[in-house]
């Protein structure tokens, strides 16, 4: 998946999810850094991926982007966590592989919050936010910023008529659960997600 990735404006979400706690004051000047840092991973990791799915598709076409979709990209997705010491994915709600792309209850608020910000004419670009989160097992930075669907992304994730047979066959046969066709170039893919433990603090 390929997004058209430029320099964004953070922007401040209110969370409804129970296990999102609000921000300390002294979250203010984590965040910030924080969301710098993820920005840089986020797009670090669309360009690797974007990258391999060019050139297999300069040479097989669609059928090796698929295999790339499958094999590659979480590779290289978890090469990039380890980079980082941080959970970074790609997460939809209309998942390929519902075992890596479902998205969380977090995730999910924000992706549908972006689906309603888009109907109101904000670019893709633009969709992203960050929070501190407490959960159960720790405290977390999040980050979760908006994937465009591009051209080379619709020829296996456009409408399912606008596929090629071989294409629909090879999608059926890797991924039978497939809910991620459909898609338009300018539509919202899903998502790129990042999460880190941040250190325990003082009561």
């Amino acid at each position: 998946m390929r997004s058209r990735l430029r320099p964004l404006i953070f922007v401040a979400v209110s969370l409804h999810a129970t296990v999102v706690a609000a921000p300390l004051a002294t979250d203010a000047e984590n965040v910030a850094e924080l969301t710098a840092e993820a920005r840089v991973v986020a797009a670090e990791l669309h360009q690797q991926i974007a990258g391999e799915l060019t050139r297999e598709y300069a040479i097989s076409g669609n059928l090796r982007s698929i295999v790339v979709c499958k094999y590659t990209a979480p590779e290289l997705t978890s090469a990039v966590s380890r980079q980082h010491g941080a959970q970074v994915r790609r997460v939809t709600l209309r998942a390929r592989n519902p075992a890596l792309g479902t998205a969380d209850s977090w995730e999910q608020g924000h992706l549908l919050a972006f689906e309603r910000r888009r109907a109101a004419g904000e670019e893709i670009a633009t969709l992203e936010a960050a929070a501190v989160v407490d959960e159960p097992a720790a405290r977390y930075f999040r980050y979760i910023k908006a994937i465009e669907a591009d051209r080379l992304c619709v020829n296996c994730h456009g409408p399912e008529l606008s596929l090629s047979a071989a294409t629909r066959k090879r999608l059926a046969d890797e991924y039978p659960h497939d809910r991620a066709i459909g898609y338009r170039a300018g539509d919202m893919l899903g998502a790129i997600s990042y999460k880190k433990a941040l250190p325990e603090t003082s009561p």
